[in-house]
């Protein structure tokens, strides 16, 4: 009797293990996603705000990153999406695209507005492009892949090597007086190491205002130097998820004070999105794309 009822519980426990839930392939799916483990997001929180603190710079740029959401909730995101509308006023060719932006490691990948088989991006280490209409995206697509990020980012892109924060006076945007830092990089950081943002940040609120920068492209400005100083204006904001990211901008030419002069961009970003669930494979260059040398 006693073995008769050992064999039928080591019989019924095979037929358990045997019916044991397998990884479906919706949980397999997961295992690719982009989004880092909560350790790695809080050791780099942790030496960011290590860094910031260090400086009188640094405390202005940090409590702007906390105004604006922190950076912890910045990093959980994983990849933002928005629509940015570049529309220049003297007539140039506009320039819209579509675009995801992986927050980490700055890897891209922008749609054509209207056919977004239309595309191009950036993967860590080259520029690529894929398109089935030639005359689509009428620009320097490697400028462009991370240039817009750069100005939607702010002010939480400051964290990474390279980058050397200043306390300058405070700036002056319409008789109003802002916090203001400038923003510059070492030799060898990125393809324009010579581009420096000035942000002006807002005394009471520490929100982001305005940016003035310039480009110092090298495809640009091939025998160096750089574009007149520009002025970019936020006009409004869009809270996304508790991260308040600028909406509309104005772009300004400046007098030789520094001042804004004629207004000669306007930008409108729309469609913000964070994508927590994006794959990591999503911004590998795609079979079919071309390198940009």
């Amino acid at each position: 009797m006693k073995n008769n009822t050992l064999q039928l519980f080591l019989f019924v426990l095979l037929i358990s293990c045997n019916n044991k839930e397998k990884p479906t392939p919706a949980n397999q799916n997961n295992i690719n996603l982009n989004k880092k483990p909560t350790s790695w997001i809080s050791n780099r929180v942790k030496n960011a705000n290590n860094k910031f603190k260090e400086s009188q710079a640094g405390k202005l740029v940090l409590q702007s990153i906390n105004a604006h959401g922190g950076l912890t909730n910045w990093f959980d995101k994983s990849a933002l999406s928005f629509r940015f509308d570049y529309l220049p006023m003297n007539g140039k060719t506009p320039r819209k695209t579509i675009q995801q932006i992986d927050l980490w490691s700055n890897r891209a990948v922008h749609q054509d507005t209207k056919d977004n088989n239309d595309r191009f991006g950036f993967d860590g280490k080259k520029t690529w492009i894929k398109r089935n209409d030639t005359s689509k995206f009428d620009f320097d697509v490697k400028f462009w892949a991370l240039t817009p990020y750069y100005f939607v980012g702010q002010p939480f892109i400051f964290d990474g090597k390279g980058v050397n924060l200043k306390k300058i006076e405070d700036q002056t945007l319409f008789s109003e007086p802002y916090d203001a830092v400038k923003i510059t990089y070492d030799a060898g950081t990125g393809d324009a190491p010579d581009d420096y943002y000035i942000n002006y940040y807002e005394k009471e609120t520490h929100l982001l205002k305005a940016i003035k920068y310039i480009v110092s492209y090298p495809s640009y400005f091939k025998n160096g130097g750089h574009s007149p100083e520009k002025l970019m204006v936020i006009t409004k904001y869009k809270t996304v998820e508790n991260i308040v990211l600028a909406a509309e901008y104005e772009t300004y030419s400046t007098d030789s004070n520094g001042f804004a002069n004629e207004k000669i961009t306007e930008v409108f970003v729309s469609d913000i999105k964070f994508m927590p669930k994006i794959k990591d494979n999503y911004f590998e260059m795609p079979n079919g794309a071309e390198v940009i040398k």
